[in-house]
């Protein structure tokens, strides 16, 4: 187990924000009993309270251990990084005479990339054909937005081309019924067996909190994969990336300005060629920090 207050380990309070890849951190619980100090919270309003919670408890202020937020994304959700970089960004502005002496704040790196989710996928289509060679991969979402979803659908094609040579396929699902329809897509094309696959922290076989009875009426032949990464793998990259918040917080770095960006170009509002094709030019400023500011040239003026 990871145990960040222990002498060995750096001190921290954690605080894990949850996104559509983990049923806005519900499917985060599973880790509070592994990892001491660590708090759950979707992000917005419920991370705002918490830390504003956190950082007004009683203590010693410079004293008390940092806390590091982790967005816990599979790189699929770059807002959710924006979002809590804004928050608190919006924290340590706003703080009052009293907050300054309080515990400093800290945006560690996501969880992980589209490249960590590729391999961790990959491994899992492996073990799938090598536990059950004719059997088809379904990976499975909570559908979110059509860009995050988009991401899936690519990183699927990745693990097909790259894969085991069993059949992959992918759904982004509403609901048990969207499931249903996917393994009846997989069954039309030839596969008698399917294994699914989370792309996210889900640990049991459910769509949106909603159980899947997967070997029974429509969802015979159908089975669950399991959780995409073990417990201790889970916990081993937390602990890393709070180690690297912590000590790039120790020389000055707070990871709150990099993360601002971490959603630039993440749908139709950033798209040069969206604009381009419409008459429009753009232009760019760079503020202090490295900032990448947007100025799209409205349509129709010189």
């Amino acid at each position: 187990m990871i145990d960040l207050t222990r002498p060995a380990e750096p001190r921290a309070t954690v605080v894990l924000v949850g996104g559509h890849e983990s049923g806005n951190g519900t499917d985060l619980s599973f880790l509070t009993g592994s990892l001491p100090n660590a708090l759950i919270s979707p992000a917005g309003r419920p991370l705002h309270n918490m830390l504003t919670q956190l950082r007004g408890r009683p203590g010693s202020g410079a004293g008390r251990a940092p806390v590091v937020v982790v967005p816990m994304t599979f790189g699929r959700n770059p807002t959710l990084v924006a979002d809590a970089a804004k928050t608190l960004r919006w924290l340590s502005a706003g703080a009052t005479s009293r907050e300054a002496a309080a515990p400093p704040l800290a945006l560690a790196d996501p969880f992980g990339t589209g490249d960590h989710l590729t391999a961790w996928l990959r491994a899992a289509a492996a073990t799938v054909h090598r536990r059950s060679p004719r059997a088809a991969v379904l990976i499975t979402a909570d559908a979110a937005n059509p860009f995050d979803d988009a991401e899936l659908y690519r990183i699927a094609h990745l693990v097909r081309t790259h894969g085991a040579g069993n059949p992959v396929e992918t759904a982004t699902v509403e609901d048990t019924g969207g499931l249903l329809a996917a393994l009846r897509r997989l069954r039309l094309l030839g596969s008698t067996e399917t294994v699914v696959v989370p792309a996210g922290f889900r640990r049991t076989a459910g769509v949106h909190g909603e159980a899947v009875p997967f070997g029974e009426d429509g969802f015979a032949g159908a089975g669950f994969y399991g959780p995409l990464l073990g417990e201790q793998a889970v916990l081993r990259v937390i602990g890393e990336r709070v180690r690297d918040a912590l000590h790039n917080l120790g020389h000055g770095r707070t990871g709150i300005e990099a993360g601002l960006t971490a959603d630039h170009g993440h749908g139709y509002a950033h798209s040069h060629a969206f604009e381009e094709s419409n008459g429009a030019s753009h232009t760019h400023s760079h503020g202090a920090a490295g900032g990448h500011t947007h100025h799209p040239t409205p349509i129709g003026t010189s």
